[in-house]
């Protein structure tokens, strides 16, 4: 069995918690593995390195390869597809499949979101094996028995037995409440959004029922070019709906798709009072009098006094306060950034970069102070900046440190400066990661205030 991750979402409903550039799958939502990190774990319960393969956006290269470094996982390069743009599961997963039966041949395919919360466990595995001899002659899902009613899932009507789970006799959109009661009566499952495909069988299947992406596929001379003819669309309203050859296998573990902060909310633990609480980092620290039912997760000090069935989230840089059951507004906040072109909508405090990382430490109005990591062997690019100058202060490792054509090394407390014009370059030459503190002063200090002559990881 090989296995296609699918790792390009923005989680724009988990705003500020996730930002475009730091989306749900790669943050540390409950402990200190990433949900990209449990999807992988859970694909290499039946596919070697070499036969996982992940689809993710272009923006997302690094971030994929530094966290497979972290668990110590190879997998080969050119098993990474970079999307140029989202266009919606099912090109992304036609890209896959296609490229998974170009090196390997007809093969069975596990297609796995990489931002879902599932229970791995004997029923699990024993599903996924049904699966794939089931993928034979359908396309199979699989689907979740309800534990309550949800308004945030789609729903799978079974019809025909079959010697392994159901044909599908119907999939059924979000419902309202009332709905979505008369759905778990009638023992519908949840649309959990995992599938097993024979790549021969999906291909051919594309090929008759949307035959636009199949076209954009097989004509382009680019993935790029492709990319631009390609419709956006997905997998449910472009194949599974269509087919004939819809089947649902029952995945009967706890499964959530974290869609927002109220899905969080229930896969939490709870203390005494119902509430879920994330402390992250040294100095967080929760205090709560009289608050029952609330969902907490602060990098900071956070005290509630007389508050109930709360979502609070704090980011150091941003701050959400919504009541439970709203939820899925929080999407109408990140919309209302991005028409201002408010960069907290991308990043958070922390970006993270090839060579490492930088976290704003405080700003005003001509001046930003931040701190640098560089990774051991790592180097930012050889750059310059029209509209600030910059001081580093080394405070931990070894840096070397090029300005114009000097080259010099500075070691903790010791520090260089660097004017508004001219070309310069930090690097960690050391075995310990290399942290710097960065101060910036200029009448324009935005992040594309940056021209680089020279860069290891081919940024333009």
């Amino acid at each position: 069995m090989k296995t296609l991750i699918l790792a390009g979402g923005k989680g724009t409903r988990l705003w500020p918690l996730s930002r475009e550039l730091m989306p749900k799958q790669f943050i540390r939502i409950f402990d200190d593995t990433s949900l990209f990190q449990k999807t992988v774990e859970r694909a290499l319960l039946f596919s070697k390195p070499k036969e996982i393969f992940i689809v993710t956006n272009k923006e997302y290269h690094f971030r994929v390869f530094d966290e497979l470094r972290d668990m110590g996982i190879d997998i080969p390069e050119e098993n990474v597809l970079l999307e140029p743009v989202g266009k919606n599961t099912l090109p992304a997963i036609y890209w896959g499949i296609r490229t998974i039966n170009e090196n390997f041949g007809k093969s069975k395919v596990a297609v796995l979101p990489s931002d879902h919360l599932v229970e791995v466990n004997e029923k699990y595995i024993d599903a996924f094996k049904k699966a794939e001899k089931l993928a034979e002659a359908y396309f199979v899902t699989f689907g979740v028995k309800p534990t309550k009613p949800h308004t945030g899932y789609g729903y799978i009507r079974p019809g025909e037995k079959l010697d392994v789970g159901y044909k599908v006799a119907e999939f059924k959109e979000k419902p309202d409440l009332e709905t979505a009661r008369k759905y778990v009566e009638e023992g519908y499952y949840w649309n959990s959004g995992m599938f097993m495909f024979d790549t021969e069988l999906f291909i051919e299947e594309v090929k008759k029922l949307t035959p636009d992406v199949y076209k954009a596929f097989e004509e382009a001379k680019s993935i790029e070019e492709a990319y631009e003819m390609v419709p956006d669309i997905s997998v449910d309203y472009g194949i599974m709906e269509k087919t004939d050859k819809a089947a649902v296998v029952p995945l009967n573990v706890y499964w959530n798709d974290l869609g927002s902060f109220d899905s969080i909310y229930e896969a939490f633990k709870k203390d005494q009072n119902g509430n879920a609480v994330r402390i992250r980092g040294l100095k967080a620290e929760y205090i709560g009098i009289d608050s029952n039912n609330n969902l907490i997760i602060t990098e900071r000090l956070t005290a509630t006094v007389g508050v109930r069935d709360l979502i609070i989230i704090d980011t150091g840089d941003a701050l959400l306060v919504a009541s439970r059951g709203e939820g899925q507004k929080v999407k109408l906040v990140y919309e209302k950034l991005k028409e201002k072109n408010d960069e907290r909508a991308i990043v958070h405090r922390t970006a993270y970069r090839p060579w490492g990382s930088y976290t704003i430490l405080e700003e005003g109005d001509r001046y930003k102070i931040k701190r640098l990591t560089v990774l051991p062997g790592k180097r930012l690019s050889l750059q310059m900046h029209y509209h600030r100058s910059e001081h580093w202060v080394v405070v931990r490792g070894t840096a070397k440190v090029v300005v114009e054509d000097k080259e010099m090394l500075l070691r903790p407390g010791e520090s260089v400066f660097i004017p508004a014009g001219v070309k310069h370059r930090l690097e960690n030459p050391g075995k310990v990661v290399l942290e710097v503190i960065e101060t910036q002063i200029g009448e324009y200090l935005g992040e594309d205030d940056i021209v680089r002559f020279q860069d290891d990881f081919g940024r333009s």
